[in-house]
């Protein structure tokens, strides 16, 4: 025996997916701030890192290295940390989800599970947030002239 619903029920459940899409939207949105605030601060740290370095890349270059290397050096560097970062949050992901599906505020959501798409998301991200983090230090210590460089007092 099937019931049917009344028309405020109906609404009520409307309201309520309504409400959840909201919810859904303002988690994305923090997401993607705090995804800025972690470039900024990566970026920041591959600016002093390279800023400190400024002698050790020009002697790199009078040795005979290529700017590209010395720039690859600095990629490699913010990739590194990047990657770093976002193997200790995917670590993290797993039993905070199930914490979070645990607690009272899990009821809200009927199912709560990390996909793969998230994790391949987190590794994207840091990927993105590496590479974006290493492009003005890597230009910079490409382009040093050897004599500015070794001239720097860090």
């Amino acid at each position: 025996m099937a019931e049917t619903l009344t028309e405020t029920e109906k609404s009520f459940q409307l309201g309520f997916i309504a409400q959840s899409e909201a919810i859904v939207v303002a988690i994305r949105v923090v997401s993607f701030v705090v995804i800025l605030i972690i470039m900024a601060v990566v970026a920041n740290t591959m600016a002093m890192t390279a800023r400190e370095r400024l002698a050790e890349y020009a002697t790199l270059k009078a040795l005979g290295f290529s700017p590209g290397f010395v720039a690859g050096l600095v990629f490699g560097e913010a990739l590194m940390l990047a990657l770093i970062g976002a193997g200790i949050g995917i670590l993290l992901t797993f039993p905070v989800a199930q914490g979070f599906a645990a607690s009272p505020a899990g009821t809200i959501f009927a199912v709560f599970k990390v996909s793969q798409d998230t994790v391949l998301m987190q590794l994207a991200s840091a990927i993105v947030v590496g590479v974006i983090a290493s492009l003005v230090p890597g230009w910079r210590s490409a382009n040093i002239k050897i004599v500015d460089g070794l001239r720097h007092v860090g």
